[in-house]
C-alpha cells in the first residue's frame, strides 16, 4: 500500500506490529521469482563476508536486511530501464542479471571486473545491463538520474529512471538540486530513499527534523509516499503503481522505503551504535524469512523446493567465485592506463575556404553553437537564462525560436545537478553543453565535473559527451566572483580536455570541434575580448583541431607561450621592445601541443610562460617544467613566468590593472633580453 503520510507515528506503529504480504493477481511464478530475486543477494553477501574474513576480499558494505527494495524495484522495471544503485543495492546488479563471475571479478579488482580493477564494489556501471553506479560523493547521483530521465522524456519513449539514496544522503545539496529540477521539468523518475535509521553511524533524529522523508515531496510539488521496505510484495506494487502513473503523466516520485541495516556501515565500522532492542526488533522483520514463511503458509512453495533453491543459488555462486579466482591478477601497463583515460577519437580539422564574414568572439561562438546544434538532433544546451533572455552575454540569443525549449533549456541555480544531468544525458544517447553564467560559478558544480565527467570513461568505459562553456577573465571591473582565471582547477584533473581561444576564428572552430568530441571539454571564453576583438572568418561550418597551437608571430629572440588574453598582451608589446618575438597561442591546454613550445624554444633559446591566472600553482609552473626537461641544453637563460599578482581579483580599475600580468609583461622581456 502506498501511504501519503499524514501521521506517521501511526504508520510507524502499524509497520512495526505487522507485515502483510498482499499477493493481489501476482501469479506463483512471479511471487517464486520474487523470491529467488530476494535470496541470490543475501547468499552472495554471505558468501561475500566469509571471504572477507579471508581477506579474498577488501571491503564490503552490507545491505543485509534491506533487499526486498532493490529487488523489488529493480524487478517492476523493464531491463531497458536505467537503475543507479548504490553500494548496499547489490538485488540491483543481481535482479538485473549481471553475471556472477564479472562482479566478483569486480570485486577482487580484476580485469573480468567492469572497472578493469581500476575502481572498487559497485562503483562501476553496465551500459549492457542500464546500470549506473556510484561514485563516494552521494549526492550527484540523483542529478545523473534526471540528465538520464529527460533524455527519455525528449525521446518520449515511455521509459522511466530509478535512483536510490540513503537517509544520509538526502542531507546533500544534490538531492535538494536534483529534487527541483526533476519537479520543474516534469521528469520521469522515481527517487528511493532507502531509510535505514542511520547516516554511517549518525542516526536520522541528527540527520533532519522533520516527521518522514515524504514530506520533503510537499517542498518540491513532487507526490511522496511511505512504504514498508521489507516487504517485497509492497516495494514491487508500488513501483509498479508508480511507473503506470509516470509513463501516463511524466512526473518524479519520491518512494521512502522503511527499512534497517541489520550489520555496519562497512563491516569494519560494526553496530556498537545500535540499540539492542531496536535491532531485535528489526531482525523479525527480515525481508526474507518472512516472505519465506508467507510462501510457505500459501503452499506456494514447500521446504523441498526452497531447500533446492538454494542449492541452486549456492552452487552458481560457488562456481562463478571459481572462475573469479582463477582468472590471473591485475597487471598494470602504463600506456594502457594512461590510454583509457579519454575514450579514442580521431579528430581531422575541417576547413572551410568559402565566404566569410567580420565576426566578433562572442558572434563566432553563437555561430559554432547554433551550427553545431543544426548538425546534431541529439545537442542539447543548458544554463541560467539562456532560453528567451539569451543568456547574459547574448550568446543564444533567438536560439529558443529555431531549437525550441526542449533543447535550449533554462536551470535553475544549481550548477551540481546540472551538470551531473549532462552526464546522464550522455549516458542515455544525448550530446550536451552547459553555459556556466560565469566561469567563477563552476565552483559550485566542481565535483561532478572532476569526479564523474573526468573519471568516467577511465572508470567503466562510458564517455562523458559534455561541453562546459566557461566566460571567464578580469579587465572588466567586475571584482572577485566575476573575474577569476580557474583553468588550472581542471588541468590537474586527467579526463577533461581544456580549451581556451583567443581569436574568433579559433574559437568557432574550436568549440565545433569540442562539441564534436565524445570526451568532456572545459571551454573558456575570456568575456573582455567577447566584443573588443573581430576577425573575417567563415559563415559555414569548420573545425580546428584540439592539441594543436598557432604560432600568431614569428620571432627569433625569445618565446612567450601563452592563451587568451596573454596572446593580445604580447602582441600589444610588440612595438614597444626591439628584440624579435616569437607568439605561441596554445588554444588548447589539454592535450597541449608540446613540439610547437620545444622546437620554438630550441630556435630562440629564451622563454618567457605567460597567463593571466595568479602565479601559485598556475599551468605556467607545468609549462616551464616541460621546457626545462626537454630544452635544457638549448637556454640561454631561465624560464621566466609572467602572471597575475597572488591575490583576488580586485574591483578597481587602477587595483585590477596592478593586479593582471600585463602590468609586468614588458620588464620581464627586457629582463630575460639582458641574458
Amino acid at each position: 500500500m502506498l501511504y501519503k503520510v499524514k501521521n506517521y507515528s501511526i504508520l510507524l506503529m502499524i509497520y512495526y506490529l505487522l507485515m502483510k504480504f498482499n499477493r493481489k493477481k501476482f501469479d506463483e511464478k512471479t511471487l517464486i521469482k520474487l523470491y529467488k530475486g530476494l535470496l541470490k543477494p543475501r547468499m552472495v553477501e554471505e558468501k561475500m563476508l566469509i571471504l572477507l574474513r579471508q581477506g579474498k576480499i577488501s571491503k564490503w558494505f552490507s545491505g543485509i536486511g534491506q533487499e526486498a527494495i532493490s529487488v523489488g524495484s529493480t524487478m517492476a522495471l523493464d531491463q531497458d530501464e536505467y537503475i543507479l544503485p548504490m553500494h548496499r543495492n547489490l538485488g540491483v546488479f543481481t535482479s538485473k542479471d549481471v553475471p556472477l563471475n564479472r562482479l566478483f571479478s569486480q570485486f577482487q579488482g580484476k580485469l573480468n571486473g567492469f572497472t578493469k580493477g581500476r575502481d572498487r564494489s559497485f562503483h562501476f556501471g553496465s551500459k549492457e545491463h542500464h546500470i549506473v553506479g556510484m561514485i563516494s560523493h552521494l549526492g550527484p547521483q540523483m542529478g545523473v538520474a534526471d540528465g538520464i530521465a529527460l533524455a527519455n522524456k525528449l525521446k518520449k519513449n515511455n521509459k522511466l529512471t530509478v535512483v536510490f539514496t540513503g537517509d544520509g544522503g538526502t542531507s546533500e545539496g544534490d538531492f535538494h538540486e536534483a529534487l527541483n529540477i526533476a519537479s520543474v521539468w516534469d521528469l520521469p523518475v522515481i527517487f528511493i530513499i532507502e531509510n535505514n535509521g542511520y547516516g554511517l553511524s549518525t542516526p536520522n533524529s541528527e540527520q533532519y527534523n522533520c516527521k518522514s522523508f515524504a514530506d520533503k515531496g510537499i517542498g518540491y510539488g513532487i507526490d511522496a509516499y511511505t512504504i514498508d521496505g521489507n516487504n517485497i510484495l509492497e516495494v514491487y506494487n508500488s513501483v509498479k503503481e508508480i511507473k503506470k502513473e509516470i509513463i501516463k503523466t511524466p512526473k518524479p516520485v519520491i518512494l521512502e522505503c522503511l527499512t534497517f541495516r541489520m550489520r555496519g556501515h562497512e563491516e569494519a565500522s560494526g553496530t556498537k551504535y545500535v540499540p539492542d532492542d531496536l535491532m531485535k526488533k528489526w531482525a523479525e522483520k527480515d525481508p526474507i524469512s518472512n516472505y519465506e514463511n508467507f510462501l510457505i503458509e500459501s503452499n506456494i512453495l514447500s521446504f523441498e523446493e526452497i531447500t533446492s533453491i538454494k542449492s541452486e543459488i549456492k552452487e552458481e555462486i560457488n562456481t562463478s567465485w571459481q572462475e573469479a579466482e582463477n582468472e590471473s591478477k591485475t597487471v598494470s601497463v602504463s600506456n594502457n592506463e594512461v590510454n583509457d583515460v579519454y575514450m579514442p577519437y580521431e579528430q581531422d580539422e575541417e576547413k572551410f575556404d568559402g565566404q566569410k564574414s567580420n565576426k566578433r568572439l562572442v558572434d563566432a561562438i553563437s555561430d559554432g553553437l547554433r551550427q553545431s546544434l543544426e548538425i546534431h538532433d541529439n545537442l542539447v544546451v543548458m544554463g541560467q537564462d539562456i532560453a528567451e533572455y539569451g543568456g547574459v552575454f547574448k550568446i543564444t540569443d533567438g536560439f529558443v525560436e529555431k531549437f525550441g525549449k526542449s533543447r535550449i533549456r533554462n536551470t535553475p541555480i544549481c550548477e551540481s545537478a546540472i551538470v551531473s544531468s549532462a552526464y546522464g544525458l550522455s549516458i542515455n544517447g544525448y550530446k550536451s553543453i552547459v553555459e556556466m553564467q560565469f566561469a567563477d560559478f563552476v565552483s559550485t558544480g566542481f565535483n561532478p565535473i572532476v569526479n564523474l565527467l573526468a573519471k568516467s570513461y577511465y572508470r567503466w568505459n562510458e564517455n562523458a559527451d559534455v561541453v562546459i562553456r566557461m566566460p571567464t577573465g578580469a579587465g572588466v571591473g567586475a571584482g572577485p566572483f566575476h573575474s577569476q582565471s580557474n583553468e588550472a582547477w581542471f588541468t590537474h584533473t586527467p579526463g577533461l580536455k581544456i580549451v581556451y581561444p583567443a581569436f574568433p576564428y579559433d574559437a568557432k572552430g574550436l568549440l565545433i570541434s569540442s562539441i564534436n568530441d565524445p570526451n568532456p571539454v572545459m571551454f573558456f571564453e575570456h568575456k573582455a575580448l567577447y566584443r573588443s576583438v573581430s576577425q573575417d572568418i567563415p559563415d559555414n561550418l569548420y573545425s580546428i583541431e584540439l592539441g594543436k597551437g598557432n604560432i600568431v608571430n614569428e620571432g627569433k629572440d625569445l618565446t612567450i607561450v601563452t592563451y587568451g588574453m596573454g596572446v593580445h598582451w604580447a602582441q600589444d608589446l610588440l612595438n614597444e621592445v626591439k628584440c624579435s618575438i616569437e607568439i605561441i597561442d596554445l588554444r588548447t591546454l589539454v592535450p597541449l601541443d608540446k613540439e610547437m613550445i620545444f622546437n620554438s624554444v630550441r630556435k630562440t633559446g629564451k622563454a618567457i610562460v605567460l597567463h593571466e591566472d595568479c602565479m601559485t600553482g598556475g599551468y605556467g609552473a607545468d609549462i616551464s617544467s616541460l621546457i626545462s626537461e626537454n630544452c635544457f641544453e638549448f637556454l640561454d637563460a631561465p624560464v621566466l613566468r609572467c602572471s597575475s599578482l597572488d591575490t583576488p581579483v580586485p574591483f578597481s580599475n587602477n587595483l585590477e590593472d596592478n593586479f593582471l600580468a600585463k602590468s609586468r609583461l614588458k620588464k620581464k622581456v627586457l629582463e630575460l633580453s639582458l641574458y
